[in-house]
């Protein structure tokens, strides 16, 4: 059976890029990083890809008049590469109602908070100031409103005494690292798929164990 054609949509570093990469290296990821798109052309992200082998365009969102007109050569690129599934890893630009719909079930994005908690940015120093116990990383399809599609899976992490925002930050993207290839990985396999607003996996999928914080005995 064919492995899925995945493209990687970035702005910065790409550190879950290369998570996504490194995932898609064993022979039983059963997809193939195609396409790695970047809106800035000095992102760094896409020297990782040219150093996996990944195919690498630029489509600079500063070359176009409105989001319309990006979007549409985001889309004209996709299609031509046959990508199946579109992966956001630190991409920094908002999606407009039309592009979500057409990629919908098969468009997905990583946060670093436990949603709907803390949507949007410099999440880390709000946790933080919240006085928060827990934290952690989400996955979710993709819709119109910022860090607000269904939610594919999450990840848990304690937030500790003396905590800053670069320590949390760090103890998150671990986490985030291991999350996003495995829930694509559901995706792909059909253990998990979008139902109205919600994410049901199959039976065979193991959901168990808990965190909390303090420990309960």
């Amino acid at each position: 059976m064919p492995k899925a054609r995945i493209a990687v949509l970035i702005s910065g570093r790409g550190s879950n890029l290369q998570a996504l990469i490194d995932a898609a290296a064993n022979p039983d990821f059963p997809g193939d990083i195609a396409l790695v798109i970047s809106n800035r052309p000095n992102a760094k992200g896409l020297e990782r890809a040219q150093e996996a082998g990944i195919q690498q365009e630029t489509i600079d969102h500063k070359d176009f008049e409105n989001r319309e007109d990006f979007e549409a050569a985001l889309n004209d690129a996709l299609k031509i590469a046959k990508i199946d599934f579109v992966c956001l890893a630190g991409f920094m630009r908002l999606l407009t109602d039309s592009f979500a719909s057409d990629w919908r079930g098969r468009l997905i994005n990583i946060h670093p908070s436990l949603l709907p908690a803390f949507k949007g940015l410099h999440v880390h120093e709000r946790m933080i100031e919240a006085g928060v116990k827990v934290a952690g990383c989400t996955v979710h399809f993709v819709s119109s409103e910022v860090d607000a599609g269904p939610i594919i899976g999450q990840a848990v992490v304690p937030v500790l005494p003396g905590d800053t925002e670069e320590t949390l930050a760090a103890r998150i993207l671990e986490q985030e690292h291991l999350l996003y290839p495995a829930c694509l990985k559901l995706l792909i396999d059909g253990k998990a798929r979008l139902s109205g607003n919600s994410v049901p996996y199959t039976e065979d999928v193991i959901v168990n164990g808990s965190l909390t914080n303090p420990p309960v005995k």
